[in-house]
């Protein structure tokens, strides 16, 4: 099961913060594998709810105490790099290239790729884990790859049910997990040099970010050169939240400095799960986060709060039929913020399959739905934080 699976999130959110072979053929078969495991849980999830999503996926021993970081100067320890052959970052799909110097520095934490029950977090050399997190990489990261070097690191992710329960052993495991997170990233801030930088993630990769931003940006000179944040798929609260995080959220397409944020849904949409678990939370401010507004900022024009329909999409990724590639389709799907702040994606959006999880929850395709999209808003917010900052 891939990052994508809703329930895991909500599920772990409450007990969170009270304190992601050709390259496309890789990518497309692996994604279908991904998706194959979600679909299967959110059907268990239909049928027998979410004690049977605990029972067969969290982990029954202790969380095992885990090794400081490891050294993040080696290459090994990044599935992405702009020396690594075979960057899985630099995968595009036809008519698009990555860019051969861009200007940037792009550090991308992916979701959760990892979901073996026998351990807490996964090992760094996890050949299964690794390889789906290059699929996503190949899927997600790829947005940036005109607009900035692509760095990304191998971390000790908790596994996938770390997500499905309240033990403080999930806990551990996310902060162990965290602490890899933030060890790459002072090793990216010394190899990036004074490039300014882009920050993105998904799911259990956007949460990560979400502590880093508090950690490693809020109050520090650094902030200066965050070009955006892209902290998708991963709920944040306008009060409760984002006034520790450091940066403010993007108030439109030319902003620069700033957070971005969506969770997609079709319509009817029912974002339960979510608001739920969501409501029962602090956040980092320590305030509730109960009948609290979310960041939404629609991913095709780059606004808050905005509307945009599905002639604006300048193209998601569509795999074809035989699996062998992936095409850029453009009007792929509207796009509306609604509510507290969740992502409307319209009444039919494209057949994707039995891929879509509970509540047409379109979480696995936050990304792919608006990847040119992302690809131009990255590249028009690092021209604006250009014109006012030399790098």
């Amino acid at each position: 099961m891939p990052d994508g699976n809703a329930i895991a999130t909500k599920r772990r959110y409450a007990a969170l913060h009270n304190g992601e072979w050709g390259l496309a053929r890789k990518f497309l078969y692996g994604i279908v594998g991904l998706i194959v495991l979600a679909t299967a849980a959110t059907f268990a999830f239909r049928f027998w709810g979410a004690e049977l999503l605990r029972q067969a996926l969290v982990p029954t021993t202790e969380v095992a105490r885990l090794s400081p970081p490891g050294d993040y100067s080696k290459p090994e320890l990044w599935l992405a790099r702009p020396d690594r052959p075979g960057n899985p970052a630099l995968w595009t799909p036809e008519g698009f290239q990555p860019a051969e110097n861009p200007p940037a520095a792009v550090f991308f934490i992916h979701p959760t790729s990892f979901l073996d029950r026998t351990q807490w977090n996964a090992p760094l050399n996890d050949v299964t884990a690794n390889a789906r997190a290059e699929l996503f990489l190949r899927g997600q990261a790829s947005a940036f790859n005109s607009s900035g070097l692509v760095w990304a690191p191998r971390y000790r992710q908790a596994t996938f049910g770390a997500f499905l329960t309240s033990k403080s052993q999930a806990q551990q495991a996310l902060d162990f997990a965290y602490r890899d997170v933030a060890a790459a990233f002072d090793q990216f801030l010394k190899e990036a040099g004074n490039r300014p930088i882009i920050l993105a993630g998904h799911s259990q990769g956007a949460l990560h970010l979400t502590r880093l931003l508090v950690d490693r940006v809020a109050g520090k000179p650094l902030a200066k050169r965050i070009v955006a944040a892209y902290v998708v798929g991963w709920p944040v609260s306008i009060t409760a939240d984002l006034p520790k995080m450091g940066l403010p959220a993007c108030t439109g397409p030319d902003d620069s400095g700033c957070i971005l944020s969506w969770q997609s849904f079709a319509e009817p949409a029912d974002p339960s799960l979510i608001i739920d678990t969501f409501d029962q939370t602090h956040g980092f401010t320590g305030q509730p986060r109960k009948g609290t507004p979310m960041v939404c900022t629609n991913p095709i024009t780059g606004k808050p709060g905005d509307s945009a329909p599905a002639e604006a999409n300048l193209g998601g990724l569509m795999p074809s039929r035989d699996l062998t590639s992936a095409v850029l389709r453009k009007n792929l799907v509207p796009a509306r913020c609604d509510g507290r702040g969740f992502l409307m994606i319209g009444t039919t959006p494209p057949d994707l399959g039995p891929y879509v999880l509970p509540g047409n929850n379109y979480h696995v395709f936050d990304y792919s739905l608006f990847w040119a999209n992302v690809r131009a808003d990255a590249e028009r917010r690092l021209k604006a934080r250009r014109k006012f900052w030399p790098f």
